[in-house]
C-alpha cells in the first residue's frame, strides 16, 4: 500500500521504517533534509515539499502526519487540505487534542477528504516491538488503511483497533496517557519510600528485577525502571524535573467536564508540576504557619 509520511522525527522515522520493512511504498517529507535522506536510505521515496509529496502519490491519496501537536499539526493539515482532493485521506498519528480532531474531521469533510486520528503508543521501542494503535474515523476509511495499521501494530491481529468515530482515537490515547501518569507516579513513590529506609540498605535495582518476574506489579514500565537503575544505580545523573506532554492535563479537564473523579491521575499530574518548582512558595507558606502558631523552627533560605 502507498502512503505519504510527513514528519520524520524519531517516532515518525521509525514508523516509516517499519512500514517500508512491511512492503509498503512510502513517500516521505520532513523540513529537515537529513531526515528525508535517512528515510530514502531505508527505501522511501523522498520529497522536498508537501506539494512534491502529494504529487508523487496516486489517487486516492493518503498522508500520515506525525508532527508536534498544536500549531505544527494545524498548519500541516491545512496545507495538505489545499493540495488533496475529494476521496483522499489525512491521518494524524500525533498527540493532538481530541476536540481538534473532531473539528478537523468536520472541516476536511467539506472538501470530501477523510480524516483519521490514530492514537499511537510505543515510543522508541515501536520499531521492533510494534505500536499500540487506537484509531478514530469512519468504518470505510478504517477498512482502507487497516493493512498499514496491521504492519505498525505488534501483530496483524493484536494491539490495534477501530475505537470509534473521528476524535475517538485521540480520546482513548489521552486517557491511556493519563493512566500512564498514575502508574508512573505509583512506582516512583514506592521506590522513593524504600530508598528512604537507609538502615536496610535496599538495592533498588535488585528489587526492580525481582518484581519483573511473577509479581502482581510487573509491567513494561517496571522493565524500563529496571533498565534505568542498571544504567545509573542511584539516578544521580538525572534532575528531579518531570515534564508533561499535555494529555494528562486534558484527561483531568475531561474528568471535571464529565464530573468523573480521577484522583490518582490528578495527583500524578500535580506531582509533575511540583517537580519543576525550585523552593515552592506553598511549602514556604506551610513553614511560616507552623512557625506562627507553634513556634516551630524554620529553615532560612540560603
Amino acid at each position: 500500500m502507498e502512503l505519504g509520511m510527513v514528519g520524520l522525527g524519531r517516532m515518525g522515522g521509525n514508523m516509516a521504517q517499519r512500514l517500508l520493512t512491511g512492503g509498503h511504498h512510502i513517500v516521505a517529507f520532513d523540513p529537515q533534509p537529513l531526515a528525508v535522506k535517512a528515510a530514502e536510505g531505508n527505501g522511501a521515496d523522498g520529497a522536498s515539499s508537501l506539494d512534491e509529496l502529494v504529487s508523487k502519490l496516486t489517487a486516492p491519496k493518503a498522508v500520515w502526519v506525525m508532527v508536534p501537536d498544536g500549531a505544527p499539526t494545524e498548519s500541516t493539515i491545512k496545507s495538505l487540505a489545499e493540495l488533496l482532493s475529494d476521496g483522499d485521506m489525512i491521518l494524524d498519528g500525533g498527540n493532538s487534542n481530541f476536540n481538534d480532531s473532531i473539528r478537523r474531521s468536520k472541516e476536511l469533510a467539506e472538501s470530501g477528504i477523510e480524516f483519521m486520528d490514530v492514537g499511537t503508543s510505543g515510543g522508541v521501542w515501536g520499531l521492533t516491538e510494534g505500536y499500540s494503535m487506537m484509531v478514530g474515523g469512519s468504518d470505510e476509511a478504517f477498512a482502507r488503511i487497516e493493512p498499514l495499521i496491521q504492519t505498525l501494530a505488534p501483530s496483524p491481529t493484536s494491539g490495534y483497533g477501530h475505537v470509534g468515530p473521528a476524535g475517538a482515537g485521540h480520546y482513548v490515547k489521552m486517557v491511556h496517557n493519563g493512566i500512564e501518569y498514575g502508574l508512573m507516579q505509583a512506582y516512583a513513590e514506592g521506590f522513593e519510600l524504600m530508598n528512604a529506609r537507609e538502615d536496610m540498605a535496599l538495592d533498588m535495582a535488585q528489587i526492580a528485577e525481582i518484581w519483573r518476574e511473577g509479581s502482581v506489579v510487573r509491567s513494561w514500565l517496571l522493565d524500563l525502571t529496571a533498565a534505568a537503575f542498571q544504567e545509573d544505580g542511584d539516578l544521580s545523573g538525572l534532575a528531579a524535573y518531570v515534564d508533561d506532554s499535555g494529555e494528562g492535563r486534558w484527561t483531568v479537564q475531561e474528568s471535571v467536564d464529565l464530573a468523573v473523579p480521577i484522583p490518582v491521575i490528578t495527583a500524578a499530574l500535580q506531582a509533575r508540576f511540583r517537580s519543576r518548582q525550585d523552593q515552592p512558595f506553598g511549602a514556604k507558606i506551610l513553614s511560616a504557619m507552623r512557625n506562627q502558631f507553634g513556634g516551630h523552627a524554620v529553615r532560612k533560605a540560603e
